[in-house]
């Protein structure tokens, strides 16, 4: 489980190519200005950040934030992965696919993340299921909805992201039965299109340099091969 963002990092595709069910929490607190909405690719100069303009109020869950129409982000996303990414060999054969998406009428930030991450679990060839947590009631404490929605689905155990454990009641898992694993993500080093590497751009900026290579170099960097500590 994590929150729903688009264009994730490569952080976010390990957990679900780790987990057997991945469920995208769109029932918690949209939080302006982090990466449920926007997330980095890389430039010539460092990275850029490209971000769906959305509009929201205080309080509102993720999968009711709505897109703001009046902003052109698509072109704007989609002439910089253009742009920045005309040096990546395998730019030509994934970009036709994201431009088909990104020109749907999208009017949710929930139902755009959505789409791009499955087309991403795709491209990779990750296999695991994602579904939303909406899709179940459970309870507004953040340790409890975590162990309803793990029950939800029949899960033996609950994988967190680094740093998890500091949000949660870590000892709630083991009475309702629930093993508790900790995300020891190591990102991969891979040539990018340009130098010198830098880590924690979106998963595009893998997929566009390694191509049907990316799921692999991910998958060996969890073995500390070609691993890269990520800022």
């Amino acid at each position: 489980m994590a929150w729903l963002s688009g264009l994730p990092w490569l952080g976010y595709l390990d957990k679900i190519d780790q987990a057997d069910v991945f469920i995208a929490l769109d029932s918690v607190q949209f939080k302006k200005n982090e990466w449920q909405n926007r997330n980095r690719i890389r430039t010539a100069d460092g990275f850029q950040w490209v971000t769906v303009p959305v509009l929201h109020h205080f309080g509102q869950l993720v999968k009711d934030v709505r897109i703001n129409q009046t902003v052109n982000w698509r072109s704007r996303h989609l002439r910089a992965l253009e742009m920045q990414y005309a040096r990546a060999p395998f730019r030509d054969r994934y970009l036709p696919e994201l431009r088909s998406l990104y020109e749907a009428p999208w009017e949710r930030l929930h139902d755009l993340n959505m789409a791009v991450i499955r087309w991403l679990l795709g491209a990779f060839g990750i296999m695991t299921p994602v579904c939303a947590a909406s899709e179940w009631e459970a309870r507004d404490e953040p340790t409890d909805r975590l162990i309803d929605l793990c029950r939800a689905v029949g899960a033996s155990g609950y994988l967190s992201g680094p740093g998890g454990e500091q949000y949660m009641d870590t000892k709630k898992f083991e009475l309702a039965g629930l093993k508790l694993d900790i995300q020891q993500f190591q990102h991969p080093r891979y040539p990018q299109a340009y130098e010198p590497f830098i880590p924690a751009m979106s998963a595009i900026d893998l997929l566009f340099c390694c191509g049907p290579e990316a799921l692999a170099r991910l998958r060996e960097a969890r073995t500390g091969q070609n691993a890269v500590t990520a800022a």
